[in-house]
This record gives structure tokens, sequence and C-alpha cells, in this order.
């Protein structure tokens, strides 16, 4: 059931759940996430960004996309996180059925330039494209680039973003940042600043650097209006921190012996925000 980003966010702006994009970096991630979302008959975007593109190479796509053509529930295939024109095409020829340009970071006429150019090229083979105004912060190392101070989203900006570029859905900064937050920084969203963009646009609304944040915070920004949810360092703690535990006895070699374990972890925190969002069961709606 491979399909556009579109086909499912459109779904679940109707009905008020957020889909959850996983991100994977690894073949066995991306089995393990579809695995569950089968399990919890789920809607799913597959996200994977550039630095995990890295580590995939494009290489991998050919698999990712035939199994979730052969899955049960509907799955879109994201490029997370694109920067430049010359990506959005890349994506769109390896196999994407949904994109993203981040332009948060540029002023907000270069922003919806590029935007736009990357609707221009994703519309026209069908698929649907993420913007982003506003930026979130940046926790640790690891985590994907954010900025120094976040800039949170303004809605009447938001409006005029949409109008200029044509933008499917819109990833707004609210108060969350990328990676784990350390024990003395406390993630606070901005939850009536939602309610507002929300009441101004009329498309899918996205949360990138929804791991590490409160469980009742993101469950009632899924409520409010936010359509997809983007999961990374909450997952791949779960799946690293097993996978260590199992490979502390020194014994083992073999890869089905060590990685199970990792993916069983890394399904039930997966499950949990798939409860959490509001997605568990919808895949019935499609």
């Amino acid at each position: 059931m491979l399909t556009s980003g579109d086909a499912i966010l459109q779904v679940a702006h109707e009905n008020s759940f957020a889909v959850p994009a996983f991100n994977i970096s690894d073949w066995n991630m991306c089995r393990g996430i579809v695995e569950i979302s089968e399990e919890k008959n789920a809607p799913l975007l597959i996200a994977i960004h550039p630095d995990e593109l890295s580590h995939t190479t494009d290489a991998l796509m050919p698999a990712i996309r035939e199994l979730a053509h052969r899955a049960s529930v509907p799955v879109a295939i994201h490029f997370d996180h694109g920067a430049t024109v010359d990506q959005m095409v890349w994506a769109v020829q390896s196999g994407f059925t949904s994109v993203m340009l981040d332009g948060s970071m540029l002023p907000f006429d270069e922003n919806v330039a590029l935007t736009k150019a990357a609707v221009d090229i994703a519309h026209a083979v069908g698929l649907s494209v993420e913007g982003e105004l506003g930026t979130i912060g940046k926790t640790d190392a690891e985590a994907e680039d954010g900025a120094a101070e976040i800039i949170y989203t303004v809605p009447e900006d938001a409006v005029r973003f949409i109008e200029l570029t044509g933008v499917d859905s819109l990833a707004i900064a609210i108060g969350t940042s990328h990676g784990i937050y350390p024990s003395w920084m406390k993630p606070e969203l901005k939850l009536d600043l939602l309610k507002e963009i929300k009441a101004a646009v009329n498309i899918p609304l996205v949360l990138h650097g929804g791991s590490n944040n409160p469980d009742s915070e993101i469950g009632e920004a899924a409520t409010l209006g936010v359509n997809k949810i983007n999961i990374s360092s909450d997952i791949k703690v779960a799946y690293h921190t097993k996978m260590r535990e199992v490979m502390a006895d020194a014994s083992l070699r073999e890869p089905n012996t060590i990685q199970p374990p990792a993916i069983e972890a890394m399904k039930v925190e997966a499950a949990h925000k798939i409860d959490l969002f509001g997605a568990a069961g919808k895949a019935s709606l499609f």
C-alpha cells in the first residue's frame, strides 16, 4: 500500500489524529517499523534524512519500496529535511513518495522561493511536499540540525507561506527540539499557538522534534491539529540500548541472535507513539 504523503495526511487532517513519521537508518529498523504499524493497523511514513541516507545509501530504496508495496497499511516514504532543488530531483528519481524542503533557516522570501521550486518538481509527478516555517532547537551533537534559538511560527506568515508556495503540509515551530532533552532542559509546547495556526490554515501541520517530549503535550498536540509527528531519537535509543545489552554477552556474533531483541524493543517504543498520536486502527479509514 505504497502511497503519497498527502494521501495519508489528508485523512489524518480530516479525522484529527497524527501519523508517525519514524526515521530509520538501517534495514532492520525499517522492517520493524512496518511490522508494528501493521500490528497496530496504523498508517505510516518511513522518514529518511540526508545523514541517514549517507549510511543506508540509495541502494536500499528498492527494498523499502517493495516492503511498502507489500504492507497491509498505507505507507509513504518521506525524504526528510532536504535542502536543495537538486536533492528534490534526486529524491523523486530515487523512489520517495513524499519530500520535505527545509528552508526554515533562510529569510522568508528565500524559503518561499526554494520551497516553491520543490513544489513545482514534486507536484509534476504527483508527489507531496512538506515545507517548514519557524525554527526548532537542537539538544545534542547527535541530533539533526536545528537553530540555537527557537523562532516560533507566526500564524499570519504561515498563511502567506502556504499561499505563495502551494505546499501540502507545513512543519511549524511551537517549542520542540531535535534530539533528547538533557535533564536540566524542560520542553514546553505552545499549544495555544498551535490552535492559532490551525485556525488560520487548512492543510496538515507537522511537528518535528517529537522525541522525548512529555506524552501529555504531544498527545494533546495530535488532537489540536498536528497531523504528522517526526520520531527519530526515541526509537533509536530503544533500538541501540537493547542492542548494547545483548552484546554484553561476548559469545554472541550472529546478527539473527543480536538484532531481533533490539527490533522488538524499538517496536515497543513505536507502538507507544502510535497509540499516543491516535493513529492505532486508523488504517481502516483508507
